[in-house]
């Protein structure tokens, strides 16, 4: 057996088109052509793929099922062109993005539909690590750009890019003790359990929202919602993800005393800057630079 893509591609503009003859003007090729190839497809697979009993072409059974798989065949072949062009042009075979949750999923979503439609050869691996986890991925080659809050200190290796400002309204159970008060003081955040965030290394940084001296540690922002509707601890949580997660429906988020606003948390874009970024890395750097942080309710 020895197909061949031209043979898929009449048979497929045969059956789309409707007739050998429009499949030939589809393809730019005489229809004697188009029609010897598709009888030699049905040689060398052995099956009938059309019907000519009839004025005009008609699947077979054994047709349409042949069709979906020649159509899926066709279009790996122009992903397999799309990679090698992408390669002679010098784009990336693979990026490793880092983001923090902190980080709005939806603009997130936005971008790297963008992305796919401007590199789809390029294989991307998204991480979601927390806080200065996310420095250390691209510190050590894990990850090429990070998203994260921003540190105090910032390792000198790194470029950053400030993206703006995250709110963190503090949430709590609708029976907790914080929920009845008209405004909340920093000494009544110290009397209850504060539930945060944490990364897997003992570093000042993940101890700088702590107001409370119990403390529960949980590596993810929306498992801490869900321990906060079970009244296990109040936590200042990212608007995004108190507005999204159904567990945050019937929460309490009690007005400080001592501010105004939402907690807020600086986001920046970071990456090394002695490692050359390639074209699909420096193109979403830029896109991600672009991206303004959402202000709730608006």
């Amino acid at each position: 057996m020895s197909l061949s893509l031209d043979q898929l591609q009449a048979f497929v503009a045969a059956a789309e088109t409707g007739s050998f003859s429009a499949a030939a003007r589809r393809l730019g090729k005489a229809q004697s052509v188009v029609s010897a190839a598709v009888a030699n497809l049905e040689i060398d697979l052995g099956n009938a793929l059309f019907d000519r009993s009839a004025r005009y072409p008609v699947l077979t059974p054994a047709g349409e099922r042949l069709l979906a798989e020649a159509r899926v065949i066709l279009e790996r072949c122009e992903h397999f062109r799309g990679v090698a062009k992408s390669l002679g042009e010098g784009v990336e075979t693979r990026l490793v993005l880092a983001v923090d949750e902190l980080y709005p999923e939806e603009i997130l979503g936005v971008m790297l539909e963008e992305f796919s439609r401007q590199f789809p050869a390029v294989e991307l691996e998204l991480l979601f690590p927390l806080m200065e986890d996310v420095s250390r991925l691209v510190m050590s080659q894990g990850a090429d750009l990070g998203i994260m809050w921003r540190q105090e200190i910032l390792p000198a290796e790194l470029a950053f890019h400030a993206l703006g400002w995250v709110p963190m309204p503090i949430l709590c159970a609708p029976d907790h003790p914080l929920a009845h008060q008209p405004r909340v003081d920093w000494e009544e955040l110290k009397r209850y359990r504060q539930l945060m965030v944490a990364t897997r290394s003992d570093s000042e940084e993940k101890k700088r929202l702590r107001v409370a001296a119990d403390v529960w540690w949980v590596e993810s922002q929306w498992v801490i919602v869900e321990l906060i509707k079970r009244n296990l601890g109040w936590g200042f949580v990212p608007w995004h993800v108190a507005a999204n997660s159904p567990a945050a429906a019937g929460l309490v988020s009690p007005k400080l005393a001592f501010q105004e606003k939402d907690w807020p948390v600086a986001m920046e874009l970071v990456w090394h800057k002695q490692r050359p970024l390639g074209k699909a890395a420096t193109w979403l750097r830029e896109r991600v630079k672009r991206e303004p942080l959402p202000v709730p309710g608006r």
